[in-house]
């Protein structure tokens, strides 16, 4: 007799087993049970940050079939794909956009699965759980929308064809070329146009000639005064541009320790003490930027620190792509080439569903427009385009 499929709904991974969970989540770092472990438990994404956990699970007796990381947020910060405008005209008519339903990765603007199953069936049911969820309220909470943040295409596409809307973003990656297969950094540059290339030159030589140079660390070598010295320049970025940082050093000491396979710090040096780093997380074919701060402007820096040294380190392990973060259309000078990212966005309220339902068509063709315009100014030659 087959086992019957169950759904539950749990507020923490503390009762599901790293084995199990991780079994579902693959190489992806940002889906470990280690990661959202540290998030939840250091306080970063929280009830009270305004992350409630809602994980969604699918039970074969006891055996973890699926899962869909979900949240109950009270705001829209962290999320990187925007609707303060949608909350806004929610206010002005008089109705409430908060609580919410959230499927993504806290802070994270990176790309991955949502749908923790290996079968379409699975994720037909974990997709009508949550959208149950978002219908019936939560306990007694009403809930205005579920949306589902950076999920793979044909996630999304399951997601349309469960009745939601999808939306279309743009990010810029770096691709080591399957057909080439650089072999350093030079490798890489050879095939880009002579302009872009002669400015990339003299980036690297200016922090070169300011007597920088670069220290790779992993995981295991990163020790509690590296850790100390990248939440400093972590917290400055945030100060400087006026807000409130997500993340604290206990979260990032957390995951070096649980996670060090995972883990890229990279720290720029002056004779031998450091003034800037970024962190990154990694797969086996993907690395992924996530923060960088700096002691001091030194020109070149952010650019020397945050990817082109990420790209040598991609280059030199075989790593096959590079996500350097949100937004940034000056990456596309320096060899990062546009993508199309994906959200998918449901809303309990009719009208304001088919009125943003009806933006999002239109903002849909602007995005081809635009990635057409930027696939039209390539960084790189002609004849390596083709």
């Amino acid at each position: 007799m087959m086992s019957v499929l169950a759904i539950k709904i749990v507020d923490s991974l503390e009762d599901i087993s790293v084995t199990a969970w991780n079994a579902l989540g693959g190489d992806d770092p940002f889906l470990r049970h280690e990661f959202f472990s540290a998030l939840h438990e250091t306080g970063c994404a929280s009830k009270q940050t305004g992350w409630s956990p809602k994980f969604v699970t699918l039970w074969e007796g006891n055996i973890l079939q699926g899962a869909l990381p979900l949240y109950l947020k009270s705001h829209s910060y962290g999320e990187y794909v925007f609707d303060w405008a949608w909350a806004d005209a929610y206010r002005r008519y008089g109705y409430a956009y908060y609580p919410k339903l959230l499927s993504a990765i806290p802070f994270s603007p990176v790309t991955g699965r949502r749908l923790l199953a290996k079968t379409e069936e699975h994720r037909a049911l974990l997709i009508s759980a949550v959208l149950r969820m978002a219908q019936d309220g939560n306990r007694g909470a009403a809930i205005s929308s579920f949306h589902c943040l950076f999920p793979q295409e044909h996630e999304a596409r399951e997601m349309e064809s469960a009745g939601m809307t999808l939306r279309h973003g743009i990010q810029f990656h770096w691709k080591n070329r399957a057909d080439v297969n650089y072999e350093n950094f030079e490798d890489f540059l050879g095939g880009m146009s002579h302009s872009k290339r002669k400015k990339i030159r003299q980036e690297r030589r200016k922090v070169n000639a300011a007597g920088i140079r670069f220290q790779w660390l992993s995981g295991n070598d990163i020790r509690d005064d590296h850790w100390r010295f990248f939440i400093d320049c972590y917290n400055k970025t945030y100060d400087d541009h006026r807000s409130m940082p997500y993340l604290n050093l206990d979260f990032f000491a957390r995951i070096g320790r649980s996670m060090p396979e995972n883990v890229l710090l990279i720290l720029a040096l002056r004779d031998g003490e450091p003034v800037a780093a970024a962190f990154n997380l990694h797969s086996s074919h993907t690395l992924y930027g996530r923060y960088w701060g700096t002691k001091e402007f030194i020109s070149g820096l952010h650019f020397e620190t945050c990817y082109y040294q990420a790209i040598e380190y991609c280059i030199a392990n075989g790593i096959k792509l590079f996500e350097g973060g949100a937004q940034g259309e000056h990456k596309l000078a320096r060899g990062f080439l546009p993508v199309r990212t994906w959200s998918a966005h449901w809303l309990a309220h009719p009208e304001f569903a088919a009125a943003i339902g009806n933006y999002l068509g239109r903002e849909a063709k602007d995005i081809d427009h635009y990635l057409d315009e930027l696939n039209d100014n390539s960084p790189f030659r002609k004849d390596v385009r083709e």
